[in-house]
């Protein structure tokens, strides 16, 4: 068994028994508590004895045997409540798993189940795994998903997501699902690959989580038949209610293109659902300037607004999904014999904690400014600065392409023609059509086109964060898109903003051109100045990071611009595909 499922070893046990028996102190003893026992659904007073990284004892005894150093904590005055779990996590949005779980657990979300995406397009597996072990090494408890697909057209789809690789990936311990599945047309049209690695999941005791948004009754039969377990993508009333019905586990999700949990907690409570045990609450990975009023505890604080009751809205957030995942005999309640993450509460009322254990260590401390954080060495597991092979032509930015790319809302892509003419090197103000190029990162092939609707007076926009890592290149002008894509290179990857031959704004993600070093709190004020500026010049959105993220995912409607060029989705067809540079 694994480090994390299992995590103590034959010593370690005996040391926590003994504790019982007052032959071994304690590390920690929180005294006069008032807690959340989560399965008598009460709240309950007692102590809790924490050794290292266990809590071994939950009652009303006092150890026999406390040392010199055995911290004692007095928690009159507080509300104990288990450390929170994020179910579905993408820690790639500008911040990497590193910052986010330091960022997360000060908001008392201790527990993170982690995409893999990210290894999977950009690191070898024994960078990946050697980094999973690393990340284990945090107060922060972080598991893992396996992907199954690849959220869109890749050029070398049977390399990057082999059947080896993909059950190298669900046999570590510290994955415990498949999915998000994105990819479950592609199921339903009868692959069998897909088909057997969920099946290999199931006889791992992984679970399987969908992605079905809009899906009818007659899809969400099937593939429950054909082993999903979960899904987050209900966004009414209704859609819960048939995901219920069929025995699914239901995230209700609260993120920044798809802030539903309002609405969902609402139309729940119209429909006469009164049963929250299969519901868990998720963010669904938003972007840094999202989190500014907390994570997890910000959706129990929705919650709690909407009349859900409160052990209800705290069960959601924690032993719920740990059930759900089968790691309940380490998460989700304040037991005995689970991880001590546990935070300190004012109220009932309020789940932003001003107090934070995790592991059996303060993370937040009242009184104490930061605590420290461990450090990481990123070039170890093969995250350095983007380094492009190749250079930029104005060549490059040639676009005849007949067909374009109408962005409708933040997320979705329809096709059109153009009729603008595309042979000059600035395009006018006066309408919403600008260039747009998809540069493959190794600097093999281009996709070019127009894309409409992203913004009125963006000059020149570069990224080198997208879903696969290949470069983006937006904007109304190509001087100024050649000059971003420069300033890109230069510092080793991150997004860029030039206007008129001068650099407006930059946020430079080092980390493979994906993923910055900076903390969450340092990369909300960069977001937001980002985002700001992108509205004065016309982009009518919502999240202008998601924009360019999706650019390429093909698991939504209704063309995308990928690896194999202009794809369309409903289709399943290259429309046109790229130029070999």
């Amino acid at each position: 068994m694994s480090e994390q499922r299992y995590r103590w070893k034959s010593y370690e046990l005996r040391e926590h028994v003994a504790i019982i028996d007052g032959k071994k102190s304690p590390t920690k003893v929180l005294t006069n508590a008032t807690y959340l026992h989560s399965y008598f659904r009460e709240w309950l007073k007692g102590n809790i004895w924490i050794y290292n990284d266990r809590i071994v004892y939950v009652g009303e005894r006092f150890p026999d045997r406390v040392d010199d150093q055995c911290e004692i904590i007095d928690c009159g005055g507080y509300i104990l409540v288990p450390g929170y779990i994020e179910p579905h996590a993408h820690p790639f949005q500008l911040y990497n798993p590193h910052s986010f779980a330091h960022y997360a657990s000060k908001y008392g979300t201790t527990t993170l189940i982690n995409d893999n995406l990210f290894f999977l397009l950009h690191l070898s597996d024994d960078q990946a795994f050697s980094f999973l072990k690393k990340m284990n090494a945090l107060p922060s408890s972080m598991y893992w998903w396996c992907r199954l697909d690849g959220q869109t057209e890749l050029e070398k789809e049977e390399e990057q997501l082999s059947n080896a690789r993909v059950k190298r990936w669900l046999e570590q311990e510290t994955v415990l699902q498949g999915g998000e599945l994105t990819g479950w047309p592609k199921l339903l049209a009868g692959d069998d690959l897909i088909l057997h690695w969920i099946q290999e999941a199931k006889r791992l005791r992984r679970k399987i989580e969908g992605h079905f948004p809009g899906a009818s009754e007659k899809t969400l039969t099937k593939m429950m038949l054909l082993g999903a377990d979960s899904d987050h993508e209900a966004m009414t009333g209704k859609e819960v209610y048939m995901r219920l019905l069929h025995g699914y586990t239901v995230s209700l999700r609260h993120s920044s293109i798809r802030p539903d949990l309002p609405t969902l907690l609402q139309e729940i409570k119209e429909l006469g659902i009164h049963q929250y045990d299969k519901f868990i609450l998720t963010t669904d990975g938003s972007p840094p300037s999202f989190y500014e009023e907390g994570v997890m505890d910000r959706l129990i604080r929705i919650a709690l607004e909407h009349d859900v009751p409160v052990i209800d809205a705290y069960n959601m957030a924690t032993v719920n999904v740990a059930r759900h995942y089968g790691i309940e005999h380490l998460h989700g309640s304040i037991a005995t014999g689970r991880i001590a993450n546990i935070n300190f509460l004012r109220a009932k009322e309020d789940p932003t904690p001003v107090q934070v254990i995790a592991k059996g260590q303060w993370v937040k401390r009242e009184g104490e400014d930061s605590i420290t954080w461990p450090s990481i060495s990123w070039s170890d597991y093969g995250m350095e600065p983007l380094r492009l092979s190749w250079h930029l032509t104005m060549d490059d930015l040639q676009f005849s392409m007949p067909i374009g790319m109408y962005m409708e809302n933040t997320v979705i892509m329809k096709p059109y023609s153009i009729s603008i003419d595309t042979s000059r090197d600035e395009l006018s103000t006066d309408h919403d059509e600008s260039f747009l190029a998809l540069m493959d990162r190794h600097g093999k092939w281009r996709v070019n086109t127009i894309l409409k609707g992203f913004a009125t007076n963006v000059r020149g926009l570069v990224s080198s964060y997208s879903t696969t890592g290949d470069i983006i290149l937006i904007g109304k002008s190509k001087q100024d898109m050649f000059l971003a894509f420069q300033r890109m290179c230069e510092i080793g990857g991150g997004i860029v903003l030039v206007e008129n031959g001068e650099i407006i704004h930059e946020i430079p993600l080092s980390l493979h051109g994906m993923m910055s070093k900076q903390s969450v709190e340092e990369l909300i004020d960069e977001e937001k100045k980002f985002v700001e500026l992108l509205k004065q010049r016309g982009y009518r959105f919502v999240d202008p990071i998601y924009s360019l993220f999706f650019l390429q995912s093909t698991h939504l409607p209704y063309v995308r611009i990928t690896q194999r060029g202009i794809y369309d989705v409903m289709n399943k067809t290259v429309l046109f595909p790229p130029i070999m540079r």
